[in-house]
C-alpha cells in the first residue's frame, strides 16, 4: 500500500505500476476527485430519480427546457487531421498483444477499452495504462509465453498505425483501490487522469491528441460534467482548450432523447456519437422493467438492427450528428473467424458485410469490428461508399423524422421467447460472468467476441421474463410460464454443459461456481441490479482480500 497526501492505493502490486502511479500523477486525480466526485454523486442521484418517474409514467421524451438547443443552428468543433477518416474502428482492451495487434490492423482507430471490453482488476486498471504509455511512445512490444514476439510495425504515409481512442469507465463506477481523503476514486477519473496526465502532451508532440471514448451516459448534465473535467484538465497541464475529443456511445434510451444536448454541452471537446446495439437495448430492459408486456423483449438473438425501434434510434444519431457536423459511428461486428468452420465464418462473415452496408447506406462514418480479419470487410464497404472522402458528413438525412413514440416501439421487434433464448442467455452470462471475475472483459463465445454488454442484456432479458410472467411463444413447449423455478433447473442444465464444454478440471479450479451464484442472485432478485459488473467487483475485491490475508 501507498499513500501520498491523502491519496492512498490499496491495490496488489503491478509491474511498473512506479512508473503510472507517480506522486505528480496521483495528485492530479485527486484533484479531479475533489473537484467533481460530488457532482458524480449528484447526477447518479439523479440518474435513480429520473428512473423512478419512468416507473410510474412509463414513459420518456425529448426535453422541453432543451428545446431551444434542439432548434438551435450550431456545430461541434471541426476535427483534428488524424480524427477525419474513422470508417473503420476496432476495439479491445490494451493488453499488450491485443494493443498490438489492433494498432497493426490496418483500422483507422483502435478503441483502447478500459470499460466493457476489460476487468476493473487492479492488474488491469494499472497494466492498462501501462500499455497505452508505451503505445504512445511506439515502445510496446510483448512475447508471449511460448516466445512468440509482437512488436508494432514500421509506420508508412500510406498505412499509419490506427489512432489511438481510449475508453474509461462509466461514471457509475467506483475504484475501491485508489482513495481520496478516505472514498473511493470515481473510476472515470481515475482513468482518464492517468492516461492524459502521462500521455497529452506525448501524443501533441507526434501529430495526434488525447481522445476518448465516452460510455453509458444517460444525460446532457452528465456531458456537462465531463466537458468540465476535460476543461480543468487542460487548464491544469497547459494543454490547449478543445485539445481533447470524446466520442460519446449513445447506449441507453434516456441519452437517445438528449442527442443534440448532449453534443451541445461537449461542442468545444466532442467528437461524435455511437450507436452501441446491447447496451441500448439492456438500457431499454432496464428503464422499462416494470412497465408491462409492451416493453418486453424477444430472444436477444432476434433483435436486429432493423428492428422499427433500432432503426428510429440509429437514424435519428446519423441525423443528429451530421447536422452538428459530428461523426456518427455504427455498431460492433463481434464476429471472430473460427480456422475449423470456414463455412460458417464465411456467411457469418456476409452477415457482417450487409450489416455495415446498412449503416453506409444510412450515412455512418465509419463501423466498428472486434477482430483484425473484419478489418478488410468494413473497410470494403466503407471504401465503396466514401471513395477518397474521409467522412460522408454531407449526408444529412432530412427525410428522417424520430418521435418518441417510435424510439419506445418496443413491441415492433419481430421474434419470440423461446426456450433456446434463455438457455443462452443463461449459458453466456454464466461463461462471461466466470471469464470476468478471472480478469478477462473481452471474451470469445460461441465464435462472437463478447464484452460486458452482451452479460448486461442477458442476465437483464431473464429478470424481464422472469418479473413480467413472460411465456414461451414457440416450440414445444409454447405457452409455459418462465418462473425462477424453471430458471433456477435451466441454470443447472446449462451450468452442467459448461463444465462439460471447458473441461471439469478446469471448471472446478475457476471461478464458475461463483459466476452461476451471482447470475443467479442478480437474474431472480426482486429488486433489479443496475449493473452487473458491480456485484461482481465486490467478489473480486473480497476474493483479494482474502487472498492476502
Amino acid at each position: 500500500m501507498t499513500t501520498t497526501t491523502a491519496v492512498t492505493v490499496h491495490g496488489p502490486a503491478v509491474e511498473r505500476a512506479d512508473e503510472i502511479l507517480t506522486p505528480d500523477a496521483l495528485e492530479f486525480v485527486a484533484d479531479l476527485q475533489r473537484r467533481f466526485g460530488a457532482r458524480r454523486d449528484e447526477l447518479l442521484a439523479a440518474r435513480a430519480a429520473r428512473r423512478e418517474e419512468v416507473a410510474r409514467t412509463g414513459r420518456l421524451d425529448f426535453l422541453p427546457e432543451t428545446a431551444d438547443v434542439r432548434a438551435g443552428e450550431w456545430t461541434v468543433a471541426g476535427a483534428p487531421a488524424d480524427l477525419q477518416d474513422r470508417r473503420v474502428e476496432i476495439t479491445g482492451p490494451p493488453t499488450p498483444k491485443m494493443a498490438i495487434n489492433a494498432l497493426n490492423s490496418g483500422a483507422k482507430v483502435w478503441l483502447a477499452d478500459l470499460e466493457d471490453a476489460s476487468t476493473p482488476h487492479w492488474s488491469n486498471v494499472v497494466g492498462g495504462q501501462v500499455a497505452l504509455h508505451d503505445a504512445t511512445r511506439r515502445t510496446l512490444a510483448f512475447t508471449s509465453p511460448e516466445g512468440k514476439q509482437y512488436a508494432l510495425r514500421p509506420e508508412t504515409d500510406g498505412e499509419p498505425l490506427a489512432v489511438m481512442v481510449v475508453r474509461p469507465r462509466g461514471w457509475h463506477f467506483d475504484e475501491v483501490h485508489l482513495t481520496v481523503d478516505g472514498t473511493p476514486a470515481v473510476g472515470a477519473l481515475v482513468d482518464f487522469g492517468l492516461h492524459f496526465f502521462h500521455n497529452a502532451a506525448e501524443l501533441l508532440a507526434r501529430g495526434s491528441g488525447p481522445y476518448y471514448y465516452l460510455p453509458k451516459m444517460e444525460s446532457h448534465l452528465e456531458a456537462r460534467l465531463w466537458d468540465e473535467v476535460f476543461t480543468h484538465a487542460e487548464q491544469a497541464l497547459g494543454i490547449p482548450h478543445g485539445t481533447i475529443r470524446a466520442t460519446v456511445l449513445i447506449e441507453t434510451i434516456p441519452a437517445a432523447f438528449e442527442m443534440d444536448e448532449i453534443l451541445y454541452e461537449l461542442r468545444d471537446h466532442a467528437s461524435g456519437l455511437n450507436a452501441g446495439r446491447w447496451d441500448y437495448l439492456f438500457s431499454m430492459i432496464k428503464y422499462f422493467r416494470d412497465s408491462g408486456p409492451s416493453f418486453t423483449l424477444p430472444d436477444r438473438g432476434a433483435i436486429t438492427m432493423t428492428a422499427p425501434f433500432m432503426r428510429a434510434y440509429t437514424e435519428l444519431l446519423v441525423q443528429t450528428c451530421h447536422r452538428r457536423g459530428a461523426f456518427a459511428m455504427g455498431g460492433m461486428a463481434a464476429v471472430i473467424p473460427n480456422r475449423r468452420e470456414p463455412e460458417v465464418t464465411a456467411q457469418a462473415f456476409e452477415k457482417v458485410r450487409a450489416d455495415k452496408q446498412r449503416e453506409a447506406g444510412d450515412g455512418f462514418d465509419g463501423s466498428w469490428v472486434a477482430h483484425p480479419d473484419l478489418v478488410p470487410v468494413c473497410r470494403e464497404v466503407f471504401d465503396a461508399v466514401l471513395g477518397e472522402r474521409p467522412n460522408q458528413l454531407d449526408k444529412q438525412r432530412p427525410d428522417v423524422h424520430v418521435t418518441a413514440d417510435r424510439l419506445l416501439d418496443v413491441a415492433s421487434a419481430q421474434g419470440d421467447v423461446t426456450e433456446a433464448g434463455l438457455r443462452n442467455n443463461l449459458y453466456v452470462s454464466v461463461a462471461y460472468v466466470a471469464a470476468w471475475l478471472a480478469g478477462n472483459g473481452a471474451v470469445a463465445i460461441h465464435n462472437l467476441m463478447e464484452d460486458a454488454a452482451t452479460a448486461e442484456i442477458s442476465r437483464s432479458q431473464v429478470w424481464q421474463w422472469v418479473r413480467s410472467g413472460a411465456t414461451f411463444t414457440a416450440g414445444e413447449n409454447a405457452g409455459t410460464p418462465i418462473t425462477a423455478d424453471l430458471v433456477r433447473a435451466l441454470l443447472r442444465e446449462e451450468t452442467a454443459r459448461l463444465r462439460d464444454d471447458v473441461g471439469h478440471e478446469a471448471y472446478d479450479a475457476g471461478p464458475y461456481a461463483r459466476a452461476a451464484a451471482l447470475v443467479e442472485d442478480i437474474a431472480l432478485t426482486e429488486h433489479y441490479v443496475d449493473f452487473l459488473t458491480l456485484p461482481a467487483y465486490e467478489d473480486v475485491v473480497a476474493h483479494e482480500q482474502d487472498a492476502s490475508s
